[in-house]
């Protein structure tokens, strides 16, 4: 395991940077928030989306195929979808926009309920920053979650504070998505330090479940309020963004 050290600290480091940079998004919104709206965090939501999505069949999806060939990556990327629904319909959480979904447990506040529906969704992200630290895609899945992380952080904070959070409170849980996705990657990183055959498979569960998280959460989210060509487009231009990028990067 001690050869392995080196890549675990990778995936530590990478997975605070990339989870921290949501809280980029909240300093061009606290200039300008009051000429932003609806519109503005569609499009920052379908770029975030874009971005997802081209990171998942780039960075991930290809290196697990690689490694472990088709039949590994099938079983992994199911699971991983599978396990995100799970969690989706078991779990109770509050989206903006949709509402309640999960149970209902009436004891815990609105807040708390935006809380778990944040940590279903950025937890397999970044699960995906520790796990790719072991391969060569490494610094191109931190960047990915890292780019996507500005877009969202930045619609996460406008819908709170829209929603009459304080700007305090609002950049408290904005803080906190990135703090779950610094978690999901000591996990990640943790689980391939223990063993390195787990890599085929949890490269394919972390790239099945944020493409199950783009499809049953933020593309419908971004379709609600008439925004859909926007949001459409903004999602095509965050995936050729990363796709040239992950080009350039190698």
């Amino acid at each position: 395991m001690l050869d392995s050290y080196p890549d675990l600290l990778r995936g530590l480091i990478l997975s605070v940077l990339a989870g921290m940079s949501t809280m980029l998004g909240i300093i061009p919104v606290l200039l300008v928030h009051k000429k932003l709206g609806e519109k503005v965090i569609d499009a920052l939501l379908g770029m975030a989306a874009g971005i997802m999505l081209a990171a998942s069949a780039f960075s991930l999806t290809m290196p697990a195929l690689e490694i472990g060939g088709p039949l590994k990556f099938i079983a992994g990327f199911l699971l991983g979808a599978v396990v995100v629904d799970l969690f989706d319909k078991f779990s109770p959480h509050e989206h903006f926009l949709k509402g309640h979904e999960g149970l209902q447990l009436r004891r815990l506040s609105k807040m708390w309920l935006f809380v778990i529906a944040i940590t279903i969704h950025n937890f397999p992200e970044g699960m995906a920053v520790g796990i790719s630290a072991f391969t060569k895609e490494a610094y191109n899945i931190a960047l990915a979650i890292g780019m996507q992380n500005v877009p969202e952080g930045a619609a996460t904070f406008i819908a709170l504070v829209d929603a009459g959070y304080s700007y305090k409170l609002a950049g408290l849980i904005t803080l906190l998505t990135g703090a779950v996705e610094v978690l999901g990657g000591f996990f990640g990183a943790s689980m391939i330090y223990i063993s390195k055959a787990l890599l085929p498979y949890m490269l394919a569960l972390a790239a099945g479940a944020m493409v199950f998280v783009v499809s049953d959460e933020v593309i419908p989210e971004t379709h609600l309020r008439g925004n859909e060509r926007l949001s459409t487009y903004s999602l095509l231009f965050g995936f050729l963004v990363m796709s040239i990028l992950d080009v350039i990067l190698g």
